[in-house]
């Protein structure tokens, strides 16, 4: 091969310098003790003259001799290269990495140090690669990513590299390279260094060097490779014709011995890669899903989209971080002795491998944070922060729209608002679709007629049972302003202007609705208010409230009663509550209707402690509630006494005798008595008994005025300063994008569920300055909710990784588990800061015997019309898949014996690997490697 051509040079110009160097060696030294006998010669005719004047110009030029100008200047470029290994061996890998060792990127054992050098005018740096683990060196069987380059080719550990400080960083003559190496030799043999020492040659492209190393005072080892980038010959592209290449290099030298006498141990390593949108490959996923059991996308049409199914598809599409996956097959450790095998070897399906790898193919920006996913959720809400600090520069929403408006003036020229359509077209979803089920409806109801013998009116949060996103303090993820919240971060480019138009037009619809007593969607009426929602959401909720009531005062209500298609309203819960109770205590009294009460929203106790307000509750809200129900009651039942109403209101406090009474019309009165709360001299309860009148719920004042507390609403809303509307926005879109994501079918990833669970804990402080209403645009709380949105986007990018793994290994979830555990290990470090270093994650994970049938079925049979498959010449398919990348390792190992030294067992008889290939190729290029050792 013409790239070992170099090789045959070394050797030849290496004797003829030294014998040069030596001849000259000799010329000064005589030149040198001719000059030394003149000067001692002038010495004594001086001191003989006595001439004292002499003297001191004597002693000037004895100080001023210097010993070091008989060495040529290839003897000093030895002395400091060999100053500079011993150094280097004097220091232990610990103090190399105090002195500045430089960490390599493949490898978190691996380091190197350099140093400047200079020969004549040519400068050139020598670099010392070492690891600091001891069990690091590369042997037959070990195909890890973790090695340099040469460790890879040639076996080695530790090794050198010297080149010349050059652009192509590469000795383009071979005379130079050859000398260069002679040089590092010589010095390393003066320090009995047994480190490889390597020099680059040729074209740096070409990755082509020479190199050699002294193994101990008998054997000599001597490196060299080459790289073939085009024209590779077809016999070499085959398994046979690579042994036969490695054969010959000792075979036709050693008497023509038959080849098959030779055992060489071979080792080889096949990538297969899943190209990038392979819609073959992801067709073949989807059709493993189906025949598991589960189908994801519902289509079977290559144009679905992978993510169309999760819950985040209805906002936007995210690119899916795993284009592919890159399998491994390693054989190892296997003895061969003829062509023939290699030759059933190339035919062999990898299933016979003795070990399979997997790693994903992820994008390079999945790591590099702010480029990634620009159409998610977390950029949708940094652009909506930045909408909040603009805020702060009207007073009311109108002025950003009003052309007129000076303050607006630096916003008209970069902020654009949409069309009518487009609004339109965003109304008409938020307005016109989900409303609440009548089974909702009628799960609620029943949730409330549980509690409402404790006297006080207790609200479910809406948010179910995710404690955590209550403290967000927004809105339910199904509700109308957190549906008016997402849509904002997709309308036009969410700035503060497209929100104003949005808002008015939804302001506008709101009171469309409440004029024409239409039910607002996605709002249940059902007489209560969720205080643990944002206020923009109550106000809706007593909107909603206000609404229904007004439908109940324009209809005649009493031909409502019995109706099986209207859904029973809060009072008559309350009143099947009365009946229900009273049926169990065997006494029918008449049903009654009483009145709802004005639903608790928020702004009533602003100024107050929440606590104090649920301590006080029966003197704000339900002394006018338990006055009413007592008046109705009285109405309907004129006999009924105190207790009777106890009974049925207030089951708890009505305590039953042991002893069973049978009741007659000669013992009217209750078994039991009333609890001690109730039984208190000047208790409440009694007091507002006996102070109701009996007066039926048509003839009593109303509680709830519709009219007025829903202008008050409306009034709200359309007044709010700009700066409270994107505060409460904010705490809602983070609330419904965390409710949203956390839906996603990631399968049982329990990093990926305590990463969600401290999202929420960490939302809940963050976006807790937003809700004290003391915000100004100046304050520190717009960086954090900025470094909160960069939290946000690590969170969503991991779980867009978790949910494609999940779909991709179905019938292998212990891969899913174990890939994206390695990928949480290696970003966690980055979640929250920026990225340090760039380094790509190749994690492999190895696949078990049980797992490999699930992962070659994502290796589809290729189809004629893949221009990149139709020439098949490497060997090992996989489904019709040839390799992307073949390695082999080549060895033999001999005993050599020196013909020079005395024989003895440790010298002469040495089990060394005597030859060693290495030879990594694919269908267009070829690089071989290859050491020898020789006994000199």
């Amino acid at each position: 091969m013409a790239s070992f051509s170099v090789s045959t040079k070394v050797e030849p110009d290496a004797d003829e310098d030294c014998v040069a160097e030596e001849e000259v060696f000799h010329f000064s030294y005589l030149l040198h003790s001719l000059v030394i006998h003149s000067f001692l010669l002038l010495q004594c005719d001086y001191r003989i003259r006595a001439n004292a004047n002499l003297l001191p110009l004597l002693a000037l030029q004895s100080e001023n001799f210097d010993d070091f100008t008989i060495a040529s200047p290839w003897e000093r470029f030895i002395y400091e290269i060999e100053a500079v290994c011993r150094n280097w061996m004097a220091d232990t890998p610990t103090r190399l990495l105090d002195k500045g060792a430089v960490a390599l990127g493949y490898s978190k054992y691996s380091y190197k140090v350099k140093s400047e050098l200079k020969y004549g005018t040519e400068s050139y740096c020598m670099e010392y690669y070492f690891e600091t683990n001891i069990n690091g060196k590369p042997g037959m069987a070990d195909w890890r990513s973790a090695f340099h380059d040469l460790q890879l080719c040639f076996g080695v550990k530790e090794f050198l590299v010297i080149s010349p400080k050059s652009a192509s960083s590469a000795v383009l003559d071979a005379p130079e390279a050859s000398k260069l190496l002679s040089a590092v030799a010589i010095a390393l043999s003066n320090c009995s260094s047994l480190w490889p020492a390597f020099v680059p040659v040729h074209e740096s492209s070409r990755k082509a060097y020479i190199g050699i190393q002294n193994m101990s005072t008998v054997f000599t080892r001597r490196f060299e490779a080459d790289w073939i980038c085009s024209q590779v010959p077809r016999r070499l592209m085959h398994l046979e014709g690579l042994y036969d290449l490695f054969v010959s290099k000792f075979a036709y030298s050693t008497l023509d011995l038959p080849t098959n006498l030779f055992k060489v141990q071979f080792a080889m390593r096949l990538t297969y890669n899943m190209l990038p949108h392979d819609d073959y490959n992801m067709k073949a996923i989807d059709a493993q899903n189906t025949n598991s059991g589960e189908n994801l996308t519902g289509e079977t049409s290559n144009e679905t989209l992978w993510d169309n199914d999760c819950p985040w598809s209805e906002w936007y599409s995210a690119e899916d971080p795993v284009k592919g996956f890159e399998l491994i097959t390693i054989w190892s450790k296997k003895m061969v002795e003829s062509s023939l095998e290699m030759d059933e070897l190339e035919n062999a399906s990898p299933y016979e491998a003795e070990k399979w790898l997997i790693s994903p193919s992820c994008p390079p920006k999945l790591l590099e944070g702010s480029e990634w996913n620009q159409n998610g959720f977390a950029s949708r809400l940094h652009i909506l922060v930045d909408a909040l600090k603009t805020s702060f520069e009207a007073r009311f929403m109108g002025n950003f729209v009003s052309d007129d408006n000076s303050g607006s003036e630096n916003l008209n020229s970069s902020m654009i608002i949409p069309p009518q359509t487009v609004s339109d077209q965003v109304l008409k979803e938020l307005f016109q679709k989900g409303t609440y089920s009548k089974v909702d409806h009628y799960l609620f109801c029943y949730k409330i007629a549980s509690i409402i013998s404790t006297g006080v009116q207790v609200t479910e949060s809406a948010y179910g049972g995710n404690r955590t996103s209550r403290a967000i303090k927004g809105a339910p993820l199904e509700s109308l302003f957190a549906q008016f919240c997402l849509h904002s971060l997709w309308f036009c480019d969410c700035n503060i202007r497209a929100i104003a138009v949005l808002w008015m037009e939804f302001v506008r619809e709101v009171r469309r609705c409440w004029e024409e007593s239409q039910l607002i969607p996605r709002m249940t009426a059902n007489g209560s208010i969720d205080l643990s929602t944002c206020l923009i959401n109550q106000k809706l909720q007593m909107l909603a409230v206000c609404i229904e009531k007004k439908c109940e005062v324009n209809e005649d209500y009493q031909d409502c009663i019995g109706s099986e298609d209207q859904i029973e309203s809060i009072t008559e819960v309350t009143n099947f509550a009365f009946l229900l109770f009273v049926v169990r205590l065997n006494i029918v009294f008449l049903k009654c209707h009483t009145h709802v009460i004005r639903p608790f929203v928020h702004y009533i106790v602003s100024n107050h402690s929440l606590l104090f307000f649920l301590q006080n509750f029966s003197t704000l809200v339900v002394k006018d509630r338990l006055a009413s129900d007592m008046s109705a009651f009285k109405a309907a039942n004129p006999n009924a006494v105190f207790e009777d109403f106890i009974r049925c209101h207030s089951p708890g406090d009505w305590i039953d005798d042991d002893l069973e009474v049978e009741m007659s019309k000669d013992n009217p009165s209750p078994r039991g008595k009333l609890s001690e709360r109730m039984s208190e001299n000047g208790n409440s309860w009694r007091n507002i008994w006996s102070r109701s009148p009996a007066l039926p719920v048509s003839g009593q004042k109303p509680l709830l005025d519709p009219n007025r507390e829903g202008e008050k609403v409306l009034q709200y809303l359309e007044t709010l300063q700009p700066h409270q509307l994107l505060e409460q926005m904010l705490c809602t879109a983070f609330g419904a994008a965390a409710d949203t994501l956390i839906q996603t079918n990631y399968g049982e990833l329990k990093q990926m569920e305590s990463m969600m669970q401290h999202l929420y804990l960490t939302l809940a402080p963050a976006l807790k300055p937003l809700q004290e209403n003391r915000l100004s645009p100046d304050s520190e709380t717009i960086e954090d909710l900025r470094r909160l949105c960069i939290v946000f986007q690590h969170v969503e990018k991991l779980l867009t990784l978790a949910a494609s793994l999940h779909r991709k290994f179905l019938q292998a979830p212990r891969l899913a588990r174990e890939i994206f555990s390695d990928f949480y290990n290696f970003y966690i470090p980055r979640l929250g800061i920026g990225l340090v270093e760039e380094k790509e994650f190749d994690k492999k994970q190895a696949v078990w015997n049980e797992e490999r049938e699930a992962v070659a079925n994502m290796f589809v049979q290729p189809t004629a019309n893949q221009s990149w498959r139709k020439v098949l010449s490497m060997g090992n398919l996989l489904n019709g898949h040839e390799p992307i990348r073949r390695e082999i390792i080549f060895s033999v190992h001999g005993v050599n014996g020196n013909h020079y030294a005395i024989p003895t067992a440790t010298v002469s008889q040495q089990n060394v690997e005597t030859y060693r290939m290495y030879i990594c190729g694919t269908s267009n290029d070829l690089r071989v490697a290859l050491s020898v050792v020789s006994c000199d």
